[in-house]
């Protein structure tokens, strides 16, 4: 879990340097012509960040449990793939921040969707490696393929739809299955956002607005599509029995619900804009309808 933490320091990293992509401040607005000053900045930033975060979690977790045998695991099916989610997901915004940041460099919009998607894979790439010499872990097929969706539709929509349409985006709940297994799911806040998959859903969402010209429908809102899990408490098991007698069968869940393409709002103020277009990769908490098994739910605001 260590990994985790130290993989999400680094997705907060990059959403800060989301937030100076989208600064209506000049400096910072894509150069109309390839600026090699800025490609040698843009290099660095990312070496920087990723042999920082490379070298980080060898420190605090891969010379403690380092394997000189490659290993492979196969993790599909553990925590309800929701962990696999989150591997598509995390190599967007990656693929995604470091697209940008090509573009803001000079270079044209098709070689940065490219340039940005081989960094943001790569890396994830590299994290799997590091995996596959780890006592606890090993190469896991199932998260290479994730990961390869995830910057597959980042980049498939920036070459052939030439805008980002279909837009993964996360939310998060507490959950009372946490206390169950604190060390696993986490003992605070914090860890819990980061460990325990209950309460993590992933969406796509979308606007009929922005799939068609011929539609009134407002290009900002958007109908999105959610999945997670419920009460699963160990990662390869679909049942668990509690200390009192309880016994939690977890179920998947699908979602369907509202959302908001922060981006397309109509919203004159920059400062404000910026703000809120930095904020785009969070499902916004809105009306839903959970589906599990057979029983519906309606939820007046969904988190």
């Amino acid at each position: 879990m260590k990994k985790k933490s130290i993989f999400y320091l680094l997705f907060s990293i990059e959403i800060l340097l989301n937030s100076i992509l989208f600064s209506q401040t000049k400096i910072f607005q894509p150069s109309e012509k390839l600026n090699k000053k800025r490609i040698f900045i843009a290099s660095g930033l990312i070496s920087y960040v990723e042999i920082g975060s490379f070298g980080g979690l060898y420190h605090v977790w891969y010379s403690e449990n380092m394997n000189p045998k490659f290993q492979f695991f196969n993790d599909l099916g553990n925590w309800g793939n929701v962990d696999k989610y989150g591997h598509a997901y995390s190599t967007y915004q990656l693929s995604r921040t470091y697209a940008n940041l090509f573009k803001w460099t000079g270079i044209t919009k098709k070689k940065s969707a490219i340039i940005g998607s081989a960094i943001g894979l790569g890396y994830q790439t590299t994290l799997e490696i590091f995996d596959g010499y780890s006592n606890n872990y090993g190469f896991s097929w199932g998260d290479m393929g994730f990961n390869f969706l995830g910057s597959f539709v980042f980049m498939s929509q920036e070459l052939w739809l030439k805008e980002q349409i279909f837009l993964p985006k996360f939310s998060y709940h507490p959950t009372e299955y946490a206390k169950l297994r604190p060390t696993i799911l986490g003992s605070n806040h914090i860890e819990r956002l980061l460990k325990d998959y209950n309460g993590q859903t992933y969406w796509l969402s979308f606007s009929p607005g922005s799939m068609t010209k011929r539609t009134r429908f407002p290009n900002w809102l958007c109908f999105s599509f959610g999945y997670g899990i419920d009460a699963r408490i160990v990662g390869d098991k679909t049942s668990y029995l509690g200390t009192d007698g309880t016994i939690y069968r977890s179920k998947k869940e699908f979602y369907l619900s509202l959302d908001i393409d922060l981006k397309k709002l109509p919203i004159k103020n920059k400062g404000i804009k910026k703000v809120l277009t930095t904020l785009n990769y969070l499902k916004i908490p809105a009306p839903t309808i959970s589906i599990q098994g057979n029983q519906f739910r309606f939820y007046p605001i969904y988190f």
